[in-house]
């Protein structure tokens, strides 16, 4: 009985998101539809969630869907270690990209390697508050912050205090055009509109990032579930 009733809210649960347009990332059992890209960090499934851990020496490390999105919704639930810092990728890609005006720009004008070969693109921080989580940085884009509120000398314009330390955490991402949209906890934090990083990188795969910890540190983890998209 028990098993005929799990199995009815499992079909009824795919038929509502089919219906309503959202689509699961993660089935919670295991990482299809996944890749890994960059880094040696460990990605498991582990009681029903993507547990991402760090290993040290290793470069940012990002788990990357199989399928690119361009316009879409993207919500999930995270915990962090409040030592570590975290993202997740948006419209990304590892092949190689320039933005005039960047260093990588300048680099293949004098025929140095771009940023490519590793991922690259919009990232959605993730980190413990006080912080700056939900504020978008482009990852390896020679870009540093895309949201202005990280750059400005006075701290208060970007640390918040909506991420729950040691907590599940609930983000919504907009991503529709130009416009990036962010959500934690219900509580807006960014609203982006940048024309270079849509040129850029109009569509990509979504990427879930554990970042590099110094030497002597950690191991520290990050944890995801509950991940849908509605393009």
């Amino acid at each position: 009985m028990k098993s005929y009733l799990f199995a009815t809210l499992l079909l009824t649960t795919t038929a509502t998101f089919a219906q309503d347009g959202w689509t699961s990332l993660f089935d919670g059992t295991s990482l299809e539809g996944w890749t890994q890209r960059n880094g040696t960090a460990t990605y498991k499934v582990v009681d029903g969630t993507i547990l991402g851990t760090t290993t040290e020496g290793s470069p940012n490390s990002f788990l990357a869907s199989n399928k690119e999105y361009g316009d879409f919704e993207l919500e999930f639930e995270v915990k962090v270690d409040d030592a570590l810092n975290s993202g997740v990728q948006l419209r990304s890609t590892d092949k190689p990209v320039t933005v005039e005006g960047t260093p990588e720009a300048k680099g293949k004008a004098k025929g140095k390697k771009a940023a490519g070969d590793r991922v690259n693109g919009p990232q959605c921080e993730i980190e413990a508050s006080p912080g700056q989580a939900g504020y978008i940085y482009g990852e390896a884009t020679g870009l540093g912050w895309l949201s202005q509120e990280p750059n400005s000398k006075d701290p208060a314009k970007s640390q918040h205090s909506h991420m729950k330390n040691g907590e599940w955490n609930s983000y919504r991402i907009i991503a529709k055009g130009p416009r990036i949209q962010t959500f934690i906890n219900g509580q807006p934090v960014a609203d982006l509109t940048h024309e270079a990083i849509y040129k850029s990188h109009p569509k990509g795969f979504i990427a879930l990032q554990v970042h590099g910890i110094k030497a002597g540190t950690g191991p520290f983890s990050v944890a995801w579930r509950n991940i849908r998209i509605k393009e």
